[in-house]
């Protein structure tokens, strides 16, 4: 193998434990069927994406697949023509959505 190899080696991402990141991630989702909003929830998660900006750190809980995830992080992107937010690489679909928080959001909590 080249000296050139080697070291691009040494700066190749290494994790210790395969598979862990995959697992930590499976037991974040809740799986769940997809529950309907209400009327009034619906409004109230309207009127918080109103105030999520690019660059805020948001708790949120969506909808994909089976079941709901729950995941914290930046926004990167808020698109209200494609009805899209991007919570650091991943692209959510507004009708996805189930509850967003976060320090910078006036309204905190939704009833169930």
């Amino acid at each position: 193998m080249s000296d050139r190899a080697d070291r691009a080696r040494q700066f190749m991402p290494f994790s210790p434990l395969k598979g862990y990141d995959e697992l930590v991630k499976d037991k974040e989702k809740i799986i769940s069927p997809r529950r309907e909003l209400s009327e009034y929830r619906a409004g109230m998660l309207s009127e918080k994406l109103i105030q999520v900006k690019k660059g805020m750190v948001i708790k949120i809980v969506y909808y994909q697949g089976d079941g709901y995830i729950k995941t914290e992080g930046m926004v990167s992107m808020i698109d209200f023509t494609s009805r899209q937010l991007t919570v650091i690489k991943n692209k959510i679909s507004f009708d996805d959505i189930y509850d967003i928080s976060s320090k910078d959001i006036c309204i905190n909590e939704l009833p169930d």
